[in-house]
């Protein structure tokens, strides 16, 4: 008895967090570890079915780095990347636009639908929804060298057209968007699923912008658990990106919470993906995990 009123406490506990986001909508970045543990995978899509049956409008944004990388080196191709971004060239586009479009994306809208959801695939290609622009040669240092090299086509987002979305999304559907965009040419750009899940939030006014990763969340020191920060205001992430505190692959998931807190986004979150409900956990408890990133 006392485990099954510890249960009704938990749903009394998440009401006021129900109530407040009723037909809010909330762009979760779907990556790390939860797309590729399978049990991670099935609570994930459990979890983004509940808030759509209990009034939420979660939209899914995901990248898939892992499998376009599998896929290159079983067809002889190496991974480059530069600063963090795949270096990508003609063949490799193809590559990724089949593994995101074709392979990943369709994998997950089976899985929202298989337990329960209604998914809809996209890619930033379906109704012009991310037009692109190439990104500009970078930088790097090679043999203390400085070095200019073309990423080819990888691209930087100009403009979201959201109309898609929204219709979906007001029909009962979970729109899942593959981060593939497209230039005034027509060409296939890669983008970060980091900035396309930022630009999409700002640019429909999300809620809250959500986005899973392999860490608990932001430290002051990440060789010490308890330094572990709940809540990051802009002017101190800035800091800790200046003085290398924030790095690699942490940079463009804080750039883009700031760049949605910029647009009205209300609150950007970056939680821990390997915790199972983590979600939930963040959304309608008391406590929530991970790291707030602030005005």
């Amino acid at each position: 008895m006392q485990e099954l009123i510890a249960k009704a406490e938990i749903l009394i506990e998440s009401l006021p967090y129900i109530r407040a986001f009723a037909d809010k909508t909330i762009v979760i970045k779907y990556g790390g570890q939860a797309m590729v543990n399978k049990d991670l995978k099935k609570r994930v899509m459990i979890d983004i079915i509940l808030l759509k049956y209990i009034g939420l409008n979660p939209i899914v944004v995901h990248g898939g780095g892992a499998e376009v990388t599998s896929l290159m080196e079983r067809v002889g191709k190496k991974a480059e990347f530069v600063n963090g971004l795949r270096v990508t060239d003609k063949e490799a586009i193809e590559l990724v636009e089949m593994v995101l479009v074709g392979k990943v994306n369709k994998e997950i809208v089976g899985l929202v639908n298989q337990y329960g959801g209604k998914a809809v695939g996209l890619s930033g290609k379906d109704s012009n929804l991310i037009i692109a622009q190439k990104r500009a040669p970078e930088s790097m240092v090679v043999d203390g060298e400085e070095k200019i090299v073309d990423l080819g086509y990888v691209g930087d987002v100009v403009k979201i057209n959201p109309e898609v979305v929204n219709t979906l999304s007001k029909q009962g559907y979970i729109p899942v968007i593959a981060t593939l965009g497209v230039d005034l040419n027509g060409e296939s750009l890669n983008i970060n699923a980091d900035y396309v899940a930022g630009e999409l939030a700002a640019a429909i006014s999300a809620e809250k912008l959500m986005l899973l990763t392999d860490v608990e969340g932001i430290f002051e020191d990440p060789e010490d658990e308890a330094t572990l920060i709940s809540s990051l205001p802009r002017e101190q992430a800035l800091d800790m990106i200046k003085r290398g505190k924030i790095s690699q692959g942490m940079i463009p998931k804080v750039q883009s919470c700031l760049k949605a807190l910029e647009h009205e986004v209300r609150r950007t979150h970056i939680v821990d993906g390997r915790i199972p409900h983590s979600l939930l956990l963040e959304i309608f408890t008391d406590e929530g995990i991970g790291t707030m990133v602030t005005e």
